[in-house]
């Protein structure tokens, strides 16, 4: 069995500057740097790796390439394989399994709003299709419809479903949750990481760790330690870049803004999302230099 603990970074897909073709090279640089800063493991092809604009060769892609430099780097990979189709998110996960991850990231099916038995089935027949370990993923925010907490409580039963990236927002959610079974929790925003932990969360499915994969490892490295004077000073030191940085456009655009900022430029966003504005951008600079990030400082800090 897998154990999941500490800080997991939702990578961004490289594309290239016209957005047409992943760039490979890239990707393995974004994998090596959040190797180098001491991360337990990563995610590819999730909300962050903009995953719904990719194509089934591309998808295979990222996961197959996430595996290769992560794991040579003694990194854990979880490969998204969520959809709204059951019988995709199967495939994508048996997908993974053959690829050699570690888990699959399962999403809550999106647009469909399925009733909570639905949402029970669907993750269940996935779970039942290989055995590779399931992350459930709950954000209802994207999806329309929450995981709640008596259905990850029954989901919790399979053996192959163990562990949650909760994104609702919501402390009662994760408190919930810890009180009905023992699934292992982890925080999926990056302003809630050491709010989640007060919960018994063991960790964070990252955006901020793009940038700052060392600090963000710090933190969960604290708590999980009950160093919880650092970790509070450390999630001061964090919460203005997350809370600034994610609250000017949707994910991943000003991640992505940023990267480029900071000489680490992964291209373009796809359609139907767009590029950060240029008013998006100056700000994003200005929180960068508030928070003393420059591309010399972003090596040096991460």
């Amino acid at each position: 069995m897998i154990d999941f603990r500490g800080c997991y970074t939702a990578i961004v897909t490289p594309f290239t500057a016209d957005g047409i073709a992943v760039d490979e090279a890239r990707l393995a640089e974004q994998i090596a740097f959040q190797a180098d800063g001491g991360v337990r493991g990563i995610v590819a092809c999730g909300t962050t790796g903009e995953s719904p604009t990719l194509e089934e060769d591309e998808h295979r892609l990222v996961v197959e390439t996430a595996i290769a430099c992560g794991k040579a780097r003694g990194l854990q990979v979880i490969a998204g394989a969520g959809s709204n189709s059951t019988r995709h998110a199967v495939a994508l996960q048996k997908l993974a399994y053959e690829l050699g991850a570690d888990a699959g990231l399962q999403v809550s099916p999106y647009y469909n709003k399925p009733s909570q038995e639905g949402l029970y089935r669907h993750f269940m027949t996935v779970a039942d299709s290989c055995p590779l370990p399931v992350m459930l993923y709950n954000i209802p925010g994207r999806c329309g419809v929450a995981i709640n907490p008596d259905t990850v409580a029954r989901l919790a039963r399979h053996p192959n479903i163990v562990a949650i990236k909760e994104a609702t927002g919501s402390m009662d959610s994760a408190s919930e949750i810890r009180q009905r079974c023992d699934i292992t929790l982890l925080s999926g925003d990056d302003s809630l990481t050491l709010s989640f932990a007060a919960c018994g969360s063991a960790g964070v499915v990252s955006v901020v760790s793009n940038l700052m994969p060392a600090r963000v490892q710090a933190l969960c490295d604290a708590f999980l330690t009950n160093r919880f004077d650092e970790a509070q000073e450390i999630h001061r030191e964090l919460f203005p870049l997350a809370k600034g940085l994610l609250s000017l456009d949707v994910n991943p655009v000003p991640l992505k803004a940023a990267m480029k900022l900071l000489g680490r430029d992964t291209g373009a966003v796809r359609l139907p999302l767009a590029d950060a504005s240029k008013e998006s951008v100056v700000r994003i600079g200005e929180i960068l230099a508030n928070f003393g990030l420059t591309k010399l400082e972003a090596v040096a800090r991460a």
